[in-house]
Formats: C-alpha cells, structure tokens, sequence
C-alpha cells in the first residue's frame, strides 16, 4: 500500500492559492455579454424552460428585460416566483432543466446560459437594490411557524408575510440559511451570499428567525400547533446513511456533509486539514463538492468512487467534469467493504467491483484497495421522523405530503428534502415552501368564512 505518513494537516498551500481556490467558481457575466447572450433567447411564447422550472419562473419575460437593460424589472420577474433566485442561479443544475428544456439545442448545441442571465439579473439589483421589490399586506393578527431556516421555510415564512401573516422560523443550527449557508461548496457562494440573500428576504417584515432551536429538544410539534395558526416542516435531512460496512473508531473517517460545512463557516482556510490522499464514497453533489474541495485544500490524490456506473450518478454531468478538470479522479463499479485502519487512523478503503446482473447490482469476487489517509462518507442524508412525532404520516421514511403541501394533520405543511418524492434541490425547496405558504393561506381564510357563516 501506497505511503499515507504524511497524514492529514492543515496548511498545505501558500496563502494566495487559498485565495484563489477559493474564488468565485464560474465568474458572472459583464453587461456586454448579458446583453449579447439575452438576444439569443427567442422569446418563446409557450417557452418549455418556464415549464422546466420547479419555481415556474418566466424565463422569457425576465431576459428580454435583461435585453433592454430593466436589471430591476428582470430581477422581479425571477423573485416573484423564486425568492431565493440569487442563489439558485449560482447553484440549480439548470444544465438539467430549464437550460436543457431550451429550444436553441434544437438547432444549436448551445442553450441560452440561463442560469448565468439569472445571476446577472439578481446580482444586479442586489447591487443596487434602491425601493423594495414586495410589501406586506394588511397584518392580519395571524401567526405561523416554520420549522427549518433553509429555502424551503425561508420561501414559506416569506410569502405568509407578503399575505400580511406573522411567521417565526426556528432552526437547530446557529445561523439561518439551511442548505444554502452549510451545504455548498464554498467556491459556488463566496462573499457571504447566503447571509446578504437572508438579510434582504426579511427586510420585508414579519418573520422572526430563532436558531439554536431544535424540534424535539427545544420546541415540541404539538405545542407549535396549540399556539400557531398553522406549522410548516422544512427541517431537511438531519441524518446520514451509515456505509453498510464496520465503521472503525478511526481518524480520517469522516461524513461529507460535516465537512462541507465546517469549511463553509470557517475564517481561514489554512486552518482546515486535509488528508494527502481522500476518497469519497458516493455518486451525487455532495461527493463532488467534497472531493473538489479536498482538492482545493491542498489534497494530492482525490478520489470519488461510486458503486454504479456513471449514467447512475446523481451529480449531473456538468458536475462530474467539473470534479475531473479540478483534478478529481472517478472510479466506478466499486463497492465498498472495509475501512482499512491501523493505529487508530485510516489507512485506506477496500472496495468490491460491481456490475449489473439481471438487473440487480452484483459484487464479482474481486477486490481492491484504494490508499488514503481521509475517507468521506457522501452515500446520502435520511429523514429523523422522531422530533415530529408520530402524528405526522411517512412514506419510505419521509413525511407524505399533498400537491399544496399539507401533510396528515390539518394544521401542519411540509416541504423540501424531509418530504417524500422531494430532491436534493435548492430551487424544488423553494416551490415547496411557495406552494405550502398559498395552501396554509387559502386554508385560514376558508376558516374563516366557514367560521363568519355559522
């Protein structure tokens, strides 16, 4: 087995290739290429890319305002529909859905850079935002809660206050931001992003925002739905998939999704230690941001192995090149069996190749081992229905929700990750939360009527 001394470390790059590893991933448009690349849009008047968004942005409208230099104009159209919109453009797989939807790849092997005209637009006001963009309505002296900080109980504290409804919004972790502030790589939001994007998301009013707060531990459903006019959970998934081998009690092992956001909250990258040689286990966004930023860290050797074949993948393939430019090497066909460790630190991972028989994945007979001194676990999060009891139902471990939202209880609304069917989507989480914020609406002022009629 290959020399792994060197051992995990920090400091393994002078100050200025932090920096610049660091830096903005993919740069944002200047104005002239805004304005060249929006009069590639044909303005579809049935344009399938609306139809392509999860938040039903109207994507034609928005760039042919971008064409006529209406930055503010633009940016409504995205907002409106997806409050989160500035970082959607930096990080939704647009590659896979409104840019795929395009019409030019049917003449062109290009689309309209979609996502990019988004984040010039949103970039743009930001920038400059000058009178807000939405206003409450009348206050209607109704309150809601909102389980999660993330984009889905952002999105839904959100449109409740532009009903005129109250909304406080608890989360376990110390600041808001969910997915967004301790799930990205930290390449695709620099600058604080996340935080400026929250700040201007309440400056409309009406949301109070308590961290620190963890269902079950620090606030109990039941007592939510005593004392609010309705609940929505957003809590995303809290737990992760074990790898279904003997997990030693071994430095160097370690989850994904926790160091994405140690690096995320950290001052100095310097600080941060690495191993020489990392594996990732997993095939979807969190094996790749976790592998492109080891390789960011200083790391020499970075490998993702997946169990399947690369169509499989759930990272898209944008993604998967951009592991392999960052100089990430992917192995598929392998699954995993042992933790290679000695003296209480990781020395490597066992893998078996695989293949499809009939159908089913199969192991065959041979094996290999892959040095390292780091192991990230990046095979997937899981829904803890605990902290919400037993009253909420649940398909394949998540909460079952309708098309609005409600879940079992008529007083609770769920959305995101935590709710079946739902994906590792900033952009789908938002919807969720929209959608579920209309639903819990609608259904107050029913009350209401039902309650005014006698």
């Amino acid at each position: 087995m290959s020399d792994t001394s060197d051992g995990i470390r920090a400091g393994r790059l002078a100050p200025e290739e932090y920096a610049r590893n660091f830096s903005d991933s993919h740069a944002p448009l200047q104005r002239v290429q805004a304005l060249i690349e929006a009069d590639r849009c044909y303005y579809c008047y049935d344009a399938p890319c609306i139809n392509a968004c999860p938040t039903g942005i109207d994507i034609p409208t928005f760039i042919q305002r971008i064409a006529q230099d209406n930055i503010r104009g633009a940016a409504r159209a995205i907002l409106e529909e997806n409050i989160l919109g500035g970082m959607c453009a930096r990080v939704c797989p647009t590659e896979v859905l409104c840019e795929q939807a395009c019409v030019r790849n049917t003449n062109e092997d290009k689309p309209v850079e979609i996502g990019l005209l988004q984040r010039f637009a949103t970039d743009g006001y930001f920038a400059k935002p000058g009178a807000p963009l939405f206003s409450r309505a009348a206050k209607t002296g109704r309150r809601f809660a909102a389980v999660g900080a993330g984009p889905a109980g952002l999105s839904f504290a959100h449109r409740l206050a532009m009903l005129g409804h109250d909304v406080v919004v608890f989360d376990a972790n110390p600041k808001a931001g969910g997915l967004n502030e301790y799930g990205l790589a930290t390449y695709k939001t620099v600058e604080g992003f996340a935080q400026k994007e929250i700040d201007w998301l309440l400056s409309i009013g009406g949301i109070e925002v308590r961290c620190n707060q963890a269902l079950g531990r620090d606030v109990v459903l039941s007592d939510l739905v005593r004392d609010y006019d309705g609940v929505f959970l957003g809590m995303g998934l809290a737990g992760v998939n074990a790898l279904g081998v003997t997990e030693p009690q071994a430095a160097g092992l370690r989850d994904a999704v926790r160091f994405i956001a140690e690096l995320r909250q950290a001052s100095d990258f310097s600080k941060v230690p690495i191993g020489r040689k990392v594996v990732v286990i997993g095939g979807g966004m969190t094996a790749v941001d976790a592998a492109v930023q080891s390789k960011k860290l200083g790391a020499e050797d970075v490998t993702i192995v997946y169990r399947r074949g690369e169509e499989a993948m759930s990272a898209s393939g944008y993604e998967q090149d951009w592991a392999k430019r960052s100089g990430v090497t992917i192995k598929h066909w392998a699954a995993p069996k042992e933790v290679v460790a000695e003296g209480g630190q990781v020395r490597g991972m066992r893998f078996a190749t695989t293949r499809v028989d009939n159908g089913k994945l199969v192991e065959t007979g041979e094996t290999f081992v892959v040095p390292a001194d780091m192991v990230f676990k990046a095979i997937g999060q899981s829904y803890e229905p605990a902290p919400a009891g037993a009253s909420i139902k649940l398909n394949g471990g998540r909460i079952v929700t309708d098309a609005e939202g409600r879940t079992s209880h008529a007083k609770v609304w769920a959305g995101g990750d935590c709710t079946y069917g739902g994906r590792d989507l900033t952009v789908e989480a938002v919807e969720h939360g929209k959608r579920a914020a209309i639903s819990a609406d609608k259904a107050l002022r029913q009350a209401a009527r039902e309650t005014r009629n006698g």
